[in-house]
């Protein structure tokens, strides 16, 4: 009998064990499905698109919305050959990537009072700056680099591009793709409007802004008919 009470005993001990060694080998054995798609508005069939609720059958289907910035408007099918829609997508975001920084520094960051420290006095000089500063640049993030290598060569990530760690969730970093190139796309329409206010006026947008603001009827779009300070 004693025998048996011991027996009985040592099972009973033993059981809790054994539970928890079939927990932990059903959670071993547990199938982790992997999302296809970001859990966002952004993408997907179902995702914002440039005609709104008029959209349906004005968008090609080779615009599925898998893509950050993705509205459906291709009208002329320039991006219907793959390899084409990978090089458009590269050239933009690239090109949104300056604008935001150009944009930003339109005014040439005059904050030292000195304005031939920073605005540019020759073109000849401007042009060669960009080629070898964004030459080298652009050859570094494609070819890669100890920095980059392995990395992806649009949104690299990583200790070195993504330091404080902003982009680690998935989610996150599908809706940052998008605010980025909707910022951007804004960037590169500013930069342009940047250019023309120059042409006409000779001036930065910042002054142009503030010559507005003291004279509105004066200084305004309206009033200058055609480019009178230009000067290539």
């Amino acid at each position: 009998m004693a025998s048996f009470v011991g027996s009985a005993a040592q099972l009973m001990a033993k059981a809790p064990v054994q539970g928890k060694a079939n927990g932990a080998l059903a959670t071993s054995m547990r199938r982790t499905v992997k999302k296809t798609a970001p859990d966002s508005m952004w993408y997907g069939p179902d995702r914002p698109k440039w005609l709104g609720p008029y959209s349906e059958g004005a968008t090609p289907s080779y615009l599925t919305g898998e893509f950050p910035g993705d509205y459906g408007w291709d009208t002329a099918g320039l991006s219907a050959d793959p390899e084409t829609f990978k090089a458009y997508r590269e050239t933009e975001l690239i090109h949104a990537r300056w604008a935001m920084l150009g944009i930003f520094s339109e005014e040439g960051l005059d904050y030292l009072g000195n304005p031939s420290l920073v605005h540019a006095q020759s073109i000849l000089a401007i042009l060669g700056c960009q080629v070898v500063l964004m030459g080298a640049i652009e050859g570094y993030r494609v070819g890669g680099g100890p920095a980059g290598e392995g990395l992806d060569a649009l949104h690299p990530g990583g200790d070195y591009f993504d330091p404080l760690g902003l982009a680690d969730d998935p989610d996150t970093f599908a809706e940052l793709k998008v605010k980025e190139i909707k910022n951007g796309r804004l960037a590169m329409f500013a930069m342009f409007g940047a250019y023309v206010q120059a042409i006409v006026t000779g001036k930065g947008p910042v002054e142009n802004w503030l010559d507005h603001l003291a004279d509105p009827f004066v200084a305004n779009g309206f009033a200058t008919g055609f480019a009178t300070k230009f000067s290539p």
